[in-house]
C-alpha cells in the first residue's frame, strides 16, 4: 500500500512537470502574436498590470490606403460629412415662380344666358423655379414655365413676394430671364460654373420646388455630358443628372461641390411623370449667354458657322480610315458665311469646335452659339485624312428679320397676312433649314377674323403666285396690285408642296 501511495505521489510530479513545460512552450510560441494584436480583452473586474518595457510592442502603423475605398474615417468630423453647408449658401439664390394666365370663356352657360350675366373667363396658374443670377434682381428660369402667361409673381426662399416683369424668353433655347426690384437690396445670386470641366461622376445638388411641396435639394452626379438626342430644343447640349428632379423643378439650379451653377434643370425622362433618376439641364455656359443678351439690349442673337454637316456612322468612319465614329461631315457650306470665308470646304470631317469634341449637327451649332458674334471658334478637322486648323469668325446669319415683317392690308386674299421675305437669318429664328432649295415669301402670322386666314397659316412658305416667283415682298405686292378674281398659289407647308386655285 505505501509503495502505490509512492508511485502516485510520482506520477503526480511528473504530470504537473509535463504541465508547466508544455505551458512554457505555448507561451514562448504565442507570445508573438500578442504583441502585434495588442492586449487581449480584460475579464469583469480585472485590472490591467503594468506593462514591461521588455516584452511590450507598440502596434505598428496601419498601411497607407491606396484607393479612397480602402481608407476609414480618421476623425468624428470625417464621419459627420453634409452637403448642409453648401445647401445654405445655394438655397437662398432659387426661388419659385408662379404665373397666371388669363383664359377666355368657351361660352356662356344657360343661367348667364337667362338673366344677362357675361361669362367669366378662368385663371390657369402654374408653377416652376428659377434661379438668381443678378444681385440687382435678375432671374433666369425656363421658357416652358413662363409661356404664355399675362402676369409672373417670384417668390424667395425667405418667403418674400415680388412681381417680375419678362425681360426676355428663347423658346429654342427654352430659357427666359425674369427681373424682380429688390429696391436697392443684394440679393443672393449663384455664380457661373465652367462647364468645359464638368465631368461624368461630379457631385450634384438639385435645388427647386417640386410638385409645389416647398424648396427641396436633392444630390446626385452628373450622369453624362453633351446629351444632344433628347429633342427638347434645337439648341441641344444638355447635362445629363439622376439627381431627382420632377415637374416643378424646372427652371431650378443644378449645382456643383463650390456652390456654382452648373446648369438649369428643364427636363426628365419618365414614363410616369416623377423622376426615374434621368434629369437634363442646360449648361450654364448657354444661360450665361441669354442672360447677357437680356440685360444687354434683349435679343438673343445666335451666330451661326454658315454649314450644314452629318454624323460620322461606322462606315463613313471607316471609309476615312478612323478607328472610330467621330466628328460630322461638312454637306454644305453657305457662299460667303464665316464657314467659306474661313476655307471650309464639303467633305471636310469637323472632330472639334475649340477642343471639344462633336458628334452632330446640333453639339456642332451648340458650341458655336455659346459664343458672341465677332467670337473666333477654333475648328479641328480633317481634309483628306489631313489633320488641320482653322479659325471661323461666328456671326449673325445674314438676311431679314422678324423687325422687316410687312402686314398685307389690301383687298384682296392676303389681306391680314403677315409677311417677310425668307433668309438664313429668319429661318434659323424660327426653326427652318436655312439651306432651303428656292426662296419665297414666309408668313410669319395671321390676323384673325381676316380673309387670310381662311387661306393661309403660320409658317407657309409662298413659292409663287400666278405663275410669278416671289422672292420679295414687292414682288409679292406687284402680283397683288393687278387683282384678279383668280389666284394661282404655290406654297410649302410643313414640308409639303401644294399648289391649287383660289377664286374670289
Amino acid at each position: 500500500m505505501t509503495h502505490t501511495r509512492d508511485m502516485i505521489k510520482h506520477v503526480s510530479k511528473l504530470l504537473a512537470f509535463l504541465g508547466a513545460a508544455v505551458l512554457l512552450l505555448l507561451t514562448v510560441a504565442l507570445a508573438p502574436m500578442f504583441s502585434q494584436a495588442g492586449p487581449s480583452p480584460l475579464a469583469a473586474g480585472e485590472t490591467a498590470a503594468a506593462p514591461q518595457l521588455a516584452s511590450v510592442q507598440a502596434a505598428p502603423e496601419p498601411a497607407e490606403a491606396t484607393t479612397a475605398t480602402e481608407r476609414l474615417p480618421a476623425s468624428q468630423q470625417e464621419i459627420s460629412l453634409t452637403f448642409a453647408p453648401l445647401v445654405r449658401a445655394a438655397s437662398p439664390a432659387v426661388v419659385n415662380v408662379y404665373t397666371e394666365k388669363k383664359v377666355a370663356a368657351r361660352g356662356m352657360t344657360l343661367e348667364q344666358m337667362m338673366f344677362g350675366v357675361p361669362a367669366q373667363g378662368r385663371v390657369q396658374n402654374s408653377l416652376g423655379s428659377g434661379v438668381i443670377v443678378g444681385s440687382d434682381g435678375i432671374i433666369v428660369t425656363n421658357n416652358h414655365v413662363i409661356q404664355g402667361a399675362d402676369t409672373f409673381r417670384v417668390v424667395l426662399s425667405d418667403r418674400r413676394e415680388f412681381t417680375a416683369e419678362l425681360m426676355l424668353a428663347d423658346e429654342r433655347t427654352d430659357l427666359a430671364v425674369l427681373r424682380i426690384n429688390p429696391e436697392g437690396e443684394r440679393l443672393p445670386t449663384l455664380a457661373f460654373a465652367d462647364t468645359r470641366a464638368v465631368q461624368v461622376g461630379d457631385l450634384v445638388l438639385a435645388i427647386g420646388n417640386p410638385f409645389g411641396v416647398g424648396q427641396t435639394v436633392t444630390n446626385g452626379i452628373i450622369s453624362a455630358t453633351a446629351r444632344t438626342d433628347v429633342g427638347i430644343t434645337d439648341y441641344s447640349f444638355f447635362l445629363q443628372t439622376d439627381a431627382a428632379v420632377n415637374p416643378g423643378n424646372s427652371g431650378g439650379a443644378l449645382v456643383n461641390t463650390r456652390g456654382e451653377l452648373v446648369g438649369v434643370n428643364t427636363a426628365i425622362y419618365s414614363r410616369t411623370g416623377g423622376s426615374v433618376g434621368i434629369g437634363f439641364a442646360i449648361p450654364s455656359e448657354m444661360v450665361k449667354r441669354v442672360v447677357d443678351a437680356a440685360v444687354n439690349g434683349g435679343t438673343f442673337v445666335r451666330p451661326w458657322l454658315g454649314l450644314a454637316a452629318q454624323s460620322v456612322s461606322f462606315d463613313i468612319a471607316r471609309s476615312q480610315g478612323l478607328a472610330r465614329p467621330v466628328g460630322v461631315i461638312v454637306t454644305e457650306v453657305y457662299p460667303d458665311g464665316p464657314a467659306a470665308q474661313a476655307g471650309l470646304r464639303r467633305g471636310d470631317l469637323i472632330t472639334a469646335i475649340d477642343d471639344r469634341e462633336v458628334f452632330d449637327e446640333k453639339g456642332l451649332k451648340f458650341l458655336a452659339a455659346i459664343r458672341n458674334p465677332g467670337e473666333v471658334a477654333k475648328i479641328s478637322l480633317l481634309r483628306s485624312g489631313i489633320a488641320q486648323t482653322l479659325d471661323v469668325t461666328v456671326e449673325p446669319p445674314p438676311g431679314a428679320t422678324e423687325a422687316d415683317l410687312v402686314l398685307l392690308s389690301d383687298a384682296s386674299i392676303f389681306n391680314g397676312a403677315r409677311v417677310i421675305e425668307l433668309s438664313p437669318r429668319l429661318a434659323e429664328e424660327n426653326g427652318l433649314d436655312p439651306f432651303s432649295k428656292g426662296s419665297g415669301i414666309y408668313v410669319h402670322s395671321v390676323t384673325r377674323g381676316t380673309v387670310s386666314r381662311n387661306y393661309f397659316q403660320p409658317g407657309d412658305i409662298i413659292r409663287s403666285v400666278n405663275g410669278k416667283s416671289t422672292r420679295s415682298v414687292k414682288d409679292l405686292e406687284g402680283v397683288i396690285a393687278k387683282g384678279g378674281r383668280n389666284w394661282e398659289i404655290e406654297l410649302e407647308r410643313n414640308g409639303r408642296t401644294i399648289k391649287g386655285t383660289v377664286r374670289t
